[in-house]
């Protein structure tokens, strides 16, 4: 079966890992500071807070900002649930807005009507790694002093106006998990040009400890320590950080790949009868996950993709018609539209020309039928 994402992992990776076991320090350490810095340098970013997972990302920047109950928080419906659980653990209230039909992120101007007193941050999600319209959103933000905290789980690499996400606006929140741009197993990252802000963020991921263990070590009292603020166990290990330095080496390859695949399949079904493809940026996304919209029997097609190998799937189901989310629940006309069109087709860096050929194949033959 031709998985939908896989990581790209090697020899290299578990050198890197070796030399943590070596050192006997498995926890926050020098492995974590060195991975930090090294996004820092590729994205242009003020400040870099490593993480375990890209939904303690979302949720450690937003409690640091101080969200809390009553608050509000606009944000697509269509994103993975891990977006509205964070918003929902700090007591704030996810207030969904609709998206454009053609690149599957948020609608500025849908957000802009959504907006109320009780409104605090604005989270744009980098559907596909593709770039929300951030010149409109951050000119809402500033007009109505609001924050901006990104969703940035499918978009490390990409750029917008020229400089990379993660290195403007206010926060950006990324995600390492197995099958994004880059794996740390598991892991997650906060860039923000704000130091404070920064600052609380790295006391809050170790449990508001106001010294890591690592900081502290070789001092004259190095087992003392303070705790001044509320805080959570949400700091990566140098495990992680070991290996996404390795694949920090591979990103190059790895996007310059995937794009090679996009601008193939999108050119092997543009102008398919029943078949809609999403508005692509080609030199400016690091492509996470390839979609294809279709109009009539998307169920149908999943399985007969299935029936010749190939794995797809479905991203995402509405949060708004989720159980848990009904009380969030909105009129989203584009969003109810098109979930029930899109299917996500298997894109990472190790596939092969042959997986590519097949799944064009499978594709066309899926419409001649």
């Amino acid at each position: 079966m031709i998985q939908v994402q896989r990581p790209s992992i090697g020899d290299e990776e578990l050198a890197e890992v070796k030399k943590v076991f070596d050192t006997g320090w498995l926890g926050m350490g020098k492995w974590v500071f060195d991975f930090e810095n090294r996004i820092k340098e590729i994205l242009g970013a003020g400040n870099v807070v490593a993480v375990n997972t890209g939904t303690t990302a979302l949720h450690l920047a937003l409690d640091s900002i101080g969200l809390k109950e009553g608050d509000e928080v606009i944000v697509p419906s269509l994103t993975f649930v891990a977006t509205i659980q964070a918003i929902v653990a700090c007591g704030a209230a996810p207030v969904f807005c609709d998206i454009d039909g053609d690149t599957l992120n948020m609608d500025a101007g849908d957000v802009e009507k959504r907006i109320t007193a009780r409104t605090k941050v604005i989270m744009p999600v980098h559907y596909g790694g593709l770039p929300c319209n951030m010149n409109e959103i951050l000119r809402i933000g500033k007009e109505k002093n609001l924050t901006i905290v990104e969703d940035a789980a499918h978009a490390f690499g990409s750029s917008y106006n020229g400089r990379k996400i993660g290195a403007f606006g206010d926060i950006t929140c990324f995600s390492f998990d197995p099958i994004k741009n880059i794996t740390c197993g598991e892991g997650g990252a906060i860039t923000t040009n704000d130091y404070e802000l920064a600052q609380v963020m790295r006391k809050k991921r170790i449990l508001g400890i106001d010294k890591d263990t690592w900081s502290r070590f070789g001092q004259k009292r190095d087992w003392f320590y303070s705790v001044n603020m509320l805080g959570f166990r949400y700091h990566m290990s140098n495990i992680n950080a070991a290996i996404g330095l390795m694949q920090l080496e591979k990103l190059g390859r790895f996007l310059n790949r995937k794009r090679g695949i996009v601008e193939r399949y999108d050119k092997a079904f543009r102008g398919l009868s029943g078949i809609g493809i999403l508005r692509k940026d080609y030199e400016n996304t690091a492509f996470f996950s390839y979609i294809l919209k279709i109009e009539s029997k998307r169920d149908e097609f999943i399985d007969f993709l299935k029936s010749k190998g190939i794995d797809s799937g479905v991203h995402y189901i509405p949060n708004h018609l989720q159980p848990f989310f009904e009380k969030y629940a909105t009129e989203l006309p584009v969003t109810e539209t098109v979930w029930k069109e899109i299917v996500t087709l298997p894109l990472y860096p190790d596939m092969s020309d042959d997986d590519v050929d097949l799944v064009i194949s499978s594709v066309l033959e899926f419409c001649k039928q």
